[in-house]
């Protein structure tokens, strides 16, 4: 008997297991093979829009993912620089075997933590509680709680064409019958749909032809613990190519041989990272699509064709890689595929991320309908504690939407659900200015902290940050600028007349063009670059930041109203129709998540506060 069961050593697997046995539980983890543990059957990278924010939170949380990828990294890239910082996201290219390796290294030497190599066919339930799984060879595991992080592997389908094998990702085993076991304990699932590109041989690219992509040379990281000395000192480039009109003349000659367009798919694919033959028929005006020549690992001789996701049969892919800029004499090693497979219907679960009907039975990545690695290691580790809170009978972490992007994706999925692959996106968070890259470690580090997986050594960083932020804020407050000759020079150069009378330092970097470091000679102190640039984003938006709490507040003041467990919705008076099918439905936890059921409209809500209000009464 153990306390934790992961089943699945993916992304979100590894950082479950890790939170659990870290925590000091008996954890088990589960995988099919086990070197293929944070394996990256798809994109070779991490991060991305919203993405990047996600592993900085993972990381000021306690998590593991941050500082893996920092130390396998090939190459950085700060992403959005011209924009604001509401939308900037660090991304990189990962050495996909070096990461993996890593990871099954820290889950090999961990305390309480143990890996088998086997395939889990069921669940065990009784009375609704979940007491352990049972194994291929029908051995039965119990503990007491499970963590299902199965990926794209439940009754898997790969598909090229009208050829469809039952596999895996990689050509790697399947199971139908854990679906068979959770829907015979009454779970809903249905069918999703993703695919991969081909890899090609990179010494067949003629590189000289496409486009150089360089990483960012500025020092940025996932994790608050690496040092500039660790990362990658020579980054590799990724290069650029586009499609053309020869290229879409062969995809539309061939597209009733796409396995989506010829009725072989079922499942609903991602819509925002769809097959090349999807975006032909979608995009239909565009001339040609961007195609990155991505490395996939130093080890390896291949590189990630990215952007040519397809299903198309091998000969069509083929021409189709040929008419490529640059890849006219590319040789294919692995031919791209489209993959089905199950997941459940995340509307049945907490945001805590356990299940409704099944207690003790928690769910993480891409089985809740999520697509993304960092999407399914947020969800693995936010299920990870709150599997531990519940075995110390603690209140489970619940993330805001103004405290997290991973707050926002868990709220979403538990409130409105999805029918295809979701992604996180910078546009799904109303408060993506107080959700920065910057500025995770502020937003988070407490609470991994009051959890138990954030370090001393890091704590005492974050602390030190905080520190440094208020005193930069304080001298810049009380240090006057006077127009002398080299601040002059500096403020004309920026467009700026002279100053009339001195002003203090908030007031000079308010303006547009003026930074903090540049203004580091006129203050007689040494200045961290990092904390200068936190600072001054709290300074240049400071009207949209306190906005942007203002209007987040007004959310804490519905999240505070807690609706009752058993609240009986067909008593309560008033509600639309459409509004009490979705309550009973989803049966949200608090009058904030109510208010954002797709269905549940601002009568209903308000009708629901009068009730709450005289039940208070009684």
């Amino acid at each position: 008997m153990v306390d934790v069961i992961v089943v699945g050593a993916g992304h979100a697997g590894v950082e479950a297991a890790l939170a659990c046995a870290r925590l000091g539980k008996k954890t088990i983890l589960f995988t099919l093979d086990e070197n293929m543990i944070a394996s990256m059957p798809c994109n070779p990278s991490i991060g991305g829009p919203a993405k990047g924010v996600v592993v900085r939170e993972i990381d000021a949380l306690g998590g593991q993912m941050g500082r893996v990828a920092d130390l396998t990294a090939l190459q950085f890239k700060m992403l959005n620089t011209t924009k604001g910082p509401g939308v900037q996201s660090l991304r990189v290219q990962s050495d996909k075997l070096a990461y993996s390796i890593m990871m099954k290294e820290i889950l090999l030497l961990e305390e309480n933590l143990e890996l088998r190599v086997a395939l889990v066919k069921g669940i065990v339930v009784e009375n609704e509680i979940v007491r352990g799984v049972v194994l291929e060879n029908d051995e039965t595991v119990e503990s007491t709680i499970v963590i299902l992080t199965t990926g794209t592997y439940l009754d898997s389908k790969v598909m090229v064409s009208s050829d469809v094998k039952s596999e895996g990702p990689d050509g790697q085993r399947t199971t139908a019958e854990l679906t068979f076991s959770l829907q015979k304990a009454g779970l809903e699932t249905f069918r999703l749909k993703t695919g991969t590109p081909a890899r090609i041989y990179t010494d067949s690219i003629n590189f000289s032809v496409t486009e150089e992509q360089k990483g960012t040379d500025e020092f940025y990281a996932f994790s608050y613990q690496t040092k500039p000395e660790e990362r990658i000192q020579n980054q590799i480039s990724c290069f650029l190519t586009y499609t053309n009109q020869k290229t879409h003349e062969i995809i539309q000659e061939n597209l009733q041989l796409s396995s989506m367009y010829s009725g072989v798919v079922k499942g609903r694919g991602p819509r925002y990272c769809p097959s090349i033959e999807d975006k032909i028929v979608r995009f239909a005006d565009k001339e040609r699509h961007q195609i990155f020549l991505e490395p996939e690992s130093l080890e390896l001789d291949t590189t990630y064709v990215q952007g040519l996701s397809s299903s198309l049969p091998y000969d069509v892919q083929e021409k189709m890689i040929h008419s490529l800029k640059g890849l006219e004499q590319a040789r294919i090693k692995k031919y791209a595929y489209a993959i089905e497979y199950d997941a459940i219907n995340p509307l049945q679960l907490k945001p805590s991320l356990e299940n409704k009907k099944i207690e003790n039975l928690f769910f993480a990545g891409q089985i809740n309908g999520t697509s993304g690695y960092e999407e399914a290691a947020a969800q693995g580790l936010i299920a990870g504690i709150n599997a531990c809170n519940k075995l110390a009978h603690k209140e489970p972490l619940i993330l805001r939407r103004d405290e997290a992007y991973i707050g926002v994706m868990i709220d979403d999925l538990v409130t409105k659900g999805t029918e295809e692959p979701y992604r996180l996106l910078t546009s799904r968070a109303e408060y993506r200015l107080l959700l920065r890259h910057d500025n995770a470690d502020l937003r988070l580090t407490e609470y991994g902290r009051e959890v138990g997986l954030v370090s001393n050594q890091q704590y005492e960083h974050y602390l030190q940050k905080k520190e440094g932020m208020e005193n930069l804020f304080l001298t810049l407050q009380n240090t006057l600028f006077k127009a002398n000759e080299p601040l002059k020079d500096y403020l004309k150069e920026k467009g700026y007349m002279e100053l009339n009378e001195s002003i203090n330092g908030i007031q000079l970097v308010k303006r547009p063009n003026v930074h903090i470091m540049d203004l580091q000679p006129f203050m007689n102190c040494s200045i961290n670059s990092d904390i200068a640039h936190c600072v001054e984003i709290e300074i240049k938006y400071v009207g949209y930041i306190e906005k942007a709490k203002k209007e987040a507040q007004k959310l804490q003041t519905m999240e505070k109203l807690i609706l009752p467990k058993h609240l009986d919705y067909d008593e309560v008076l008033h509600l639309s129709l459409e509004g009490r099918q979705k309550l009973k439905e989803i049966r949200p936890v608090t009058l904030g998540q109510a208010a954002r059921i797709s269905g549940v409209n601002p009568a209903d809500i308000a009708v629901l506060a009068v009730h709450l209000e005289q039940q208070h009464r009684k």
